[in-house]
C-alpha cells in the first residue's frame, strides 16, 4: 500500500479551514485515503475524506502525518494531497 509522510505547514494545525479544504479533494477520489499521526499504528488510521477525523487527530504545525492508500493512481493522489498538508492555507497573500 502506497504511502506518504506530509508536514503539516498551515501555522494554527490542521484546524478547519485546511481540514476543509484537505477532506474535500480526498473525497474527491475514487480512492480509500487514510491519515494518520507519524508513529501511530495503521489500526489507528482515520478517514482523511472526514473532516471531523481530521480535526480530531489534532495535527499541529510542523506535525508529521502518514497518508495511505490503495489503487489505481494512489501513488499520484498521495503525492497531490501531500502538497495540501505541505501548503500554509492562512498565509496571507
Amino acid at each position: 500500500m502506497p504511502e506518504r509522510t506530509a508536514t503539516i505547514a498551515s501555522r494554527v494545525g490542521l484546524h478547519a479551514r485546511p481540514a476543509s479544504v484537505f477532506a474535500e479533494e480526498a473525497g474527491k477520489l475514487d480512492l480509500e485515503v487514510t491519515i494518520a499521526s507519524a508513529g501511530a499504528s495503521p489500526d489507528e488510521a482515520l478517514d482523511a475524506a472526514s473532516i471531523l477525523s481530521l480535526m480530531s487527530l489534532g495535527a499541529s504545525h510542523g506535525d508529521v502525518v502518514i497518508l495511505r492508500a490503495e489503487g489505481p493512481g494512489a501513488d499520484e493522489a498521495l503525492d497531490h494531497l501531500v502538497g495540501i498538508l505541505e501548503t500554509d492555507h492562512d498565509a496571507k497573500a
